[in-house]
């Protein structure tokens, strides 16, 4: 196959080739992932309480003995398309009090700022495919500090530092191990599975290794005649007979299942073989809810085993918990090892395959392990910038790595969770009025890029976003698909709003939905021109978004600009505590908050549509008018951040060089929150180029473009600025909200490190605030570059100084986009010369990918203080993705695993390191990029 890359398509890119096709979603290399949750307790979907408290209704220690509706959890597990049937490893080290089924971590009113999961585990490796996995998790040899963690986070009351695991000295001594889940595929149905256990400590430990088999519970929920199902309607785990004794083999059948409520298409999985090496006592229950434990002691159990048997059988030392006719919907493989030596491992060997019968299941499965590294390898070579260093190459591919372990089924049918599952035992009625009862429609059985598998296992409409540009680098079919999701007809909302996030589908979440999809189609194409050596545009994809992206705009503008001004108001827009009230709660006084990143995002939006339409028109004429109509619409927008409608106050403000939030009182009164904050640069989002000679291919277009710059000059006389093109052979419009002047005065405040500027990125906030906080009515905000003291919209509210990397990204593209438009002949005075808009997203580039890199003081920063994540070899490169960083200092804070958006360094690493070593950091070759490409097509 011909193709411009040097390293041609590789077997993994080939592979990729099958999931292109129309039935990518049941039979394909994806057909089997890591889509089972690291958390399933405490979410929305298993709440049932009458109060909405999600994380009291359904705790930890519950999640052991509670059937889950809405789909499983498990430490490194892997399930069908469906969540038929899963697979995960459990742990024991003979002295903690819980079998370490499911990952460990706090409840908001548990943790020093909210939810915050308290384990260490690492997402080593992944492809596209699924074809190879690896996983490392560290448990403890000791007792597991449960309780010590929760009473010391708890005492400090959301002040200060989180206390970590690393904290309670239980990986002194490095008395742990390091536990590596391994999967490869023989093909599209046959699993390969390794587990290693490297006792990393001084003397010889114990150790239980228990690998789990066990299906979904589809079965006691109500059917279709308003009853759960009868026994003969469930699947089955069983013994096979005994054919070697050199490995155990169970099997799974889902043959007598009734296929579940909602499947979209005839599914059955038929029977599974999971063969193991010899050694293990096979272990038999059902995956059914403990009813005495869960709901008290006059509750009785459907079935006499229950979930928790094994942790009943192993932890607990009774017997008879678990079914001795070997049989149930839930097995596990008990292998223990007495003493594992210091420095030694042990492993286990295991095939999950549609395959039985076979004589020799397990001895192929090491020599697969190997093949798929070594064609995961290939393929990451493929994927690595020219001009990126060893450790920069790891970082990208440990970045994707984590994007694609975040992957989850996401099971939610809103109905049915409000209406309940078993009609003679419906919720109560308080349930209607918490939350989400306006989405009715939605009904999920997709696998979903989430924000974090434990602390958001759920999507977040922003976040999957920026989760899709990413994705887009190593598979751009999955990366379209789920822009797709959020704008089909079971999520996008009749009215046209998309759903921001489980805990309230009606929040608003920033607009970037067309930024993502204009970025993605032009990515894919550069994938495939690249690593397959073919031209292939995907306009289907393109008009398809498109067409619900015009109903979403609609949304927006009849939704948050009630005053028709083209000023939006009301919602928090991903920002938390940014400013000093909730934005998505309404005031009781009619005030309203006009806010400038609302109008910036929607500013960003029209330019987005725009563009969008003008590829499209290239193929159909009519699209022009729907040019036209966001090229204006932007004008409008960007005219009315300044001054519109009469006002006698903007959101500009000229005296300070920024803009702010305004308060509009019922009387028509006005007060600007002089907060300088992201709010305020967010406006800088909106901005896009138009050559004159390319848009005279649309002639309807560029007719109704000359006549709007002629007759409206009042729009855009600030908001549409001519320049040459770089070649000085034609002119340029360079659309932005902002006109030159009020461009620098902005971005010199940026480029202050006393505001904006910290050494690994932009902080949210301005650091000036630190020591002149602004105060409004006994509100305070000031700033805080680690973790926030002031807690809006829950615990983990923190945009008051942290870097995040997403508003941190756009802020890059659109100074690459001013440095295209403009050259090195505009920029802002810094240090006695003009520092152009290019140099300046160069350098703001490399701050965020050095906050991973190995520093002069051989630290990274990422790991702030902890000296054994910087000396210790066995953690050091272990790199962690966090949700933000500390505004002075680069360590990661936050969610741990929040690589879906902060996944981005990895575009930043092809973006700024495409160019040859001695270029890097200059930008100079960044043609070769597919980001760079995305960005700056069409020419």
């Amino acid at each position: 196959m011909p193709t411009d890359s040097p390293h041609g398509p590789t077997a993994e890119h080939r592979r990729l080739l099958d999931v292109m096709g129309d039935d990518r979603d049941n039979v394909s290399w994806r057909r089997w992932g890591p889509y089972v949750a690291d958390r399933s307790w405490a979410t929305v979907r298993e709440d049932y309480s009458a109060d909405g408290n999600a994380w009291s209704f359904l705790p930890h220690d519950l999640a052991r003995s509670k059937a889950y509706r809405w789909g499983e959890d498990g430490i490194a597990g892997v399930c069908d398309r469906y969540q038929i049937l899963a697979f995960a490893p459990a742990f024991w080290n003979g002295r903690d009090p819980i079998l370490k089924e499911r990952l460990f971590g706090l409840t908001p009113d548990e943790g020093n700022h909210g939810e915050d999961v308290k384990e260490y585990y690492f997402h080593v490796d992944n492809t596209p495919t699924h074809s190879f996995m690896a996983f490392l998790y560290k448990y403890p040899q000791g007792r597991f500090p449960y309780e010590q963690l929760v009473e010391v986070n708890r005492s400090r009351c959301g002040q200060g530092l989180e206390y970590e695991l690393i904290d309670t000295g239980i990986f002194a001594e490095s008395r742990y191990f390091d536990i590596e889940i391994e999967y490869a595929k023989f093909d599209e149905e046959d699993l390969a599975i390794r587990i290693t256990a490297h006792n990393r400590g001084p003397e010889p430990a114990p150790l239980h290794l228990i690998p789990q088999l066990w299906f979904r519970n589809t079965w006691a929920w109500a059917g279709a005649g308003g009853r759960p199902l009868s026994p003969e309607d469930e699947p089955r785990i069983s013994m096979a007979p005994a054919r070697s004794e050199a490995f155990i083999e169970l099997w799974a059948d889902d043959s007598p299942a009734t296929i579940p409520k909602g499947m979209p298409i005839p599914y059955s999985l038929g029977r599974r073989s999971l063969y193991a090496e010899a050694g293990a006592e096979a272990m038999f229950t059902d995956n059914e809810t403990n009813m005495p434990r869960v709901f008290g002691a006059g509750a009785r159990n459907r079935k006499p085993f229950v979930k928790d048997a094994f942790h009943d059988r192993i932890v607990e030392g009774r017997s008879g918990a678990t079914n001795p006719a070997r049989i149930g919907t839930k097995a596990g493989l008990h292998y223990v090892f007495e003493g594992v030596p210091p420095g030694g491992s042990v492993a286990v060997r295991l095939r999950l395959s549609d395959k039985p019968g076979l004589d020799d299941p397990l001895g192929p499965v090491d020599p697969i392990l190997k093949t798929r590294k070594l064609e995961a390898d290939a393929f990451f070579e493929a994927i690595r910038p020219e001009g990126a260093s060893d450790e920069e190459a790891m970082i990208q591919r440990r970045a994707l790595a984590g994007m694609l372990w975040t992957k989850q089924i996401y099971l939610f049918d809103v109905h049915d969770w409000l209406r309940g599952d078993d009609p003679s035992w419906p919720p109560p009625a308080s349930r209607w009025s918490i939350r989400n009862q306006h989405w009715l429609h939605l009904n999920s059985m997709r696998i979903m890029s989430v924000c974090d598998k434990w602390e958001y296992p759920w999507f977040a409409a922003w976040d999957l976003a920026f989760h899709c540009v990413a994705l887009a680098l190593v598979d751009p079919q999955y990366a379209k698909d789920q822009l797709w999701v959020l704008l089909f007809e079971q999520f996008q909302h009749p009215n046209g709003q998309i759903p921001a996030y489980e805990w309230e589908f009606s929040d608003l979440n920033p607009p970037v939905h067309a930024w993502a999809v204009w970025r993605v189609y032009h990515m894919a194409a550069q994938f495939d021109k690249r690593h397959y050596g073919r031209e292939v545009r995907d306009r289907g994809f393109l008009e398809r978004c498109y067409h619900k992206l015009l109903i979403n705009f609609a949304w927006w503008v009849n939704k948050v600009d009630r005053q028709g001004n083209n000023i939006f108001e009301g919602g928090f827009l991903g920002l938390d505590n940014i400013t000093i009230v909730d934005r998505s709660e309404p005031f009781s006084d009619g005030t309203v908050i006009e806010q400038a990143d609302a109008t910036g995002w929607m500013g960003m939006f029209c330019l987005n549509l725009m563009r969008i339409a003008l590829e499209l028109a290239k193929e159909n004429p009519v699209y022009q008018g729907m040019a036209t109509k966001f090229f204006q619409h932007y004008a409008y927008v960007a005219a009315a951040m300044k001054k519109m409608g009469g006002r006698d106050y903007q959101l500009w403000d000229d005296r300070d060089g920024f803009f702010y939030d305004v308060l509009r009182y019922p009387n028509g009164e006005f007060h600007k929150l002089r907060v300088r904050s992201l709010v305020g640069l967010i406006p800088l989002y909106a901005v896009e180029r138009l050559e004159l000679d390319w848009i005279e291919q649309f002639p309807s277009f560029t007719a109704s473009l000359k006549w709007f710059l002629k007759n409206r000059p009042d729009l855009v006389k600030d908001v549409v600025h001519e320049c040459e093109t770089r070649d000085g052979q034609g002119t340029t419009l360079v659309l932005t909200i902002v006109d030159r002047d009020q461009l620098h005065r902005l971005l010199e405040r940026v480029w202050d490190s006393e505001e904006f500027l910290g050494e690994y990125g932009v902080r949210s906030l301005s650091r000036a605030h630190s020591e002149r906080p602004f105060v409004f009515r006994g509100h305070v905000v000031a700033y805080e570059p680690a973790e926030s003291v002031t807690k809006l919209k829950g615990g983990n509210s923190n945009w008051r100084g942290p870097i995040w990397f997403p508003t941190n990204f756009l802020l890059i593209e659109s100074l690459r986009k001013l440095g295209k438009a403009w050259g090195d002949s505009d920029g802002i005075r810094k240090d006695g010369r003009v520092l152009t808009y290019r140099e300046m997203a160069s350098d703001l580039a490399d701050r965020l990918i050095s906050i991973f890199r190995v520093g002069p003081d051989g630290r990274r920063p990422v790991f702030g203080g902890q000296d054994t994540f910087q000396r210790d070899p066995h953690w050091r490169d272990q790199i962690l993705f966090y949700e933000y960083f500390h505004g002075d200092e680069g360590a990661g804070l936050g969610a741990s695993h929040q690589t879906g958006w902060t996944g981005l360094v990895a575009c930043l690493i092809d973006e700024w390191k495409a160019a040859a070593p001695s270029d890097a950091g200059t930008g100079a070759g960044s043609d070769r990029s597919l980001a760079y490409k995305a960005l700056m097509a069409p020419e």
